[in-house]
């Protein structure tokens, strides 16, 4: 019994209700109403969606549905438990992603530790309600077996059925892909450079070979087919979602937010040139992927981390250790003495609660956070006064709109920047700031109802024009109709 409450132990067990606790948040993805609705509609109608049910502007178009499985979890989550499920659901998913982060760490228990948290706190930005954790998740099971694959190579046959269930989630595949491919090309690298490694190397590089191969031939097995295979690089190469969707931007440092992965970078830097220990080539190569992807964009910045923190803490623990603090990181492995135990009961239950206290705070206070981040009483205002549709409606509403107006009225775009395509995203852009021709999806949509934010440079145009008259305002969002 004593050993089960040791230092180490209720160290550890900390560790994972802090992150737990992190991770649990108010909904206020605006993707997850859309999620939300699709979810609920394909367990009500017992079918998948390959055209666009929503918009009147793109209604009956080809949609790849890539997160049709993450979608029906999300409902599902709802309807058991509510808002709360899904905030508590998504919280164990993005703990035991960096309780593996933590495992995969050298220097466990204390400096893993600490490593950990740090990459959870540089990657918290994107966490969420989401899909996307879903992809972080099996990111992370994909390294964590592909490291454990040096002493038990039979768990690398785990990835290609991990990949059936990935392609099928979200459309981040390629991530696990990518890292089966750069492990493959290190290691490959690795036996050629060094002399005598081949012949130790060539069983474990024909594994590799097979699942790699075995994981990419799996992907066209979902509902989209042969499609999955170019989609998700259909999406990084589209200009219009890098210019107008913030997760696609480059990192700001000058923002506090983005402090601790900046940091992280430059600790690397240091690590690199003053401990006596080197990386793996395969390493390397990772870094120098994901890295630039990173610093490309803010929704890679939470990959970059699954990589970096392991990296930077065997680098960190070579050095501390030739600093002289190897007591430091072996601290606590002795017995513990009955009133050590006892300190470790009572810490151990004070965190619990104050994690249950602070994960119940969060899920009743949900309605107070979908009131400041979306635009609750227009949506209501709409439901129940019914003005005059089409409605142009801001990208950052459609979502919610689905979730709340669906099939009363059809949105005129929401979250799916791909099923809308970057001219539409474009020509949305000069209507909202009043560029060229931005009266043009008025006469081609015949649009009666504007539904958009308080400082939209559109409704400050408009809201002058006597062809135009506001019927509702509140801090979220201004509706205008059209004169009779």
């Amino acid at each position: 019994m004593t050993d089960l409450f040791s230092t180490r132990r209720v160290f550890v067990a900390v560790l994972a209700v802090g992150l737990l606790t992190m991770a649990a948040r108010g909904v206020t993805d605006p993707d997850v109403w859309w999620h939300l609705r699709t979810g609920q509609l394909m367990l009500q109608t017992h079918r998948l969606f390959h055209t666009d049910p929503y918009s009147f502007t793109r209604f009956g178009k080809p949609w790849i549905n890539h997160e049709w499985l993450s979608e029906i979890l999300l409902f599902g989550l709802y309807r058991l438990g509510g808002f709360g499920g899904l905030i508590v659901g998504f919280a164990f998913i993005i703990a035991a992603t960096f309780l593996l982060v933590f495992i995969r760490c050298a220097g466990r228990p204390y400096l893993a530790a600490l490593m950990a948290l740090w990459g959870a706190v540089a990657s918290a930005p994107a966490w969420g309600v989401r899909p996307q954790m879903f992809s972080l998740l099996l990111g992370s099971v994909f390294l964590m077996l592909l490291d454990a694959s040096a002493v038990r190579p039979s768990v690398l046959w785990w990835t290609p059925p991990l990949m059936l269930l990935w392609v099928n989630l979200h459309a981040g595949y390629p991530i696990g892909l990518a890292f089966l491919a750069i492990f493959l090309l290190g290691e490959t690298l690795e036996a050629l450079l060094f002399e005598g490694h081949w012949a130790q190397s060539t069983p474990r590089l024909k594994r590799l070979v097979i699942v790699l191969a075995a994981s990419f031939a799996l992907v066209p097995i979902n509902p989209s087919g042969f499609q999955m295979y170019s989609y998700p690089f259909e999406t990084l190469r589209s200009p219009a979602m890098h210019k107008f969707i913030q997760e696609w931007f480059s990192p700001d440092f000058h923002n506090p937010m983005y402090w601790p992965i900046l940091f992280m970078l430059l600790a690397l830097f240091a690590a690199l040139a003053f401990s006596p220990r080197r990386p793996r080539l395969r390493d390397v190569l990772l870094l120098l992927v994901t890295v630039p992807a990173a610093l490309r964009s803010i929704r890679h910045i939470p990959i970059l981390v699954l990589v970096l923190v392991p990296v930077l803490s065997w680098l960190l623990e070579a050095w501390l250790q030739e600093l002289g603090a190897r007591r430091f990181l072996q601290v606590g492995q002795q017995k513990p003495t009955s009133r050590i135990v006892l300190i470790n009961v009572i810490v151990l239950v004070a965190v619990a609660t104050f994690a249950l206290v602070r994960v119940r705070q969060v899920v009743r206070t949900q309605a107070e956070t979908e009131a400041q981040h979306f635009p609750k009483g227009a949506v209501a205002f709409l439901s129940r006064e019914h003005p005059p549709g089409p409605i142009l409606n801001h990208y950052n509403f459609g979502g919610y709109f689905i979730w709340k107006l669906y099939p009363q009225y059809q949105v005129f775009s929401d979250g799916r920047a791909d099923v809308y395509g970057d001219k539409f995203m474009e020509d949305f852009a000069a209507t909202y700031y009043l560029g060229d021709n931005w009266r043009v999806p008025f006469k081609g949509w015949g649009i009666r109802t504007l539904f958009l934010p308080p400082d939209a440079p559109l409704i400050t145009a408009l809201a002058a024009d006597p062809e135009w008259q506001q019927i509702y305002s509140d801090a979220e969002a201004v509706i205008l109709t059209r004169r009779q």
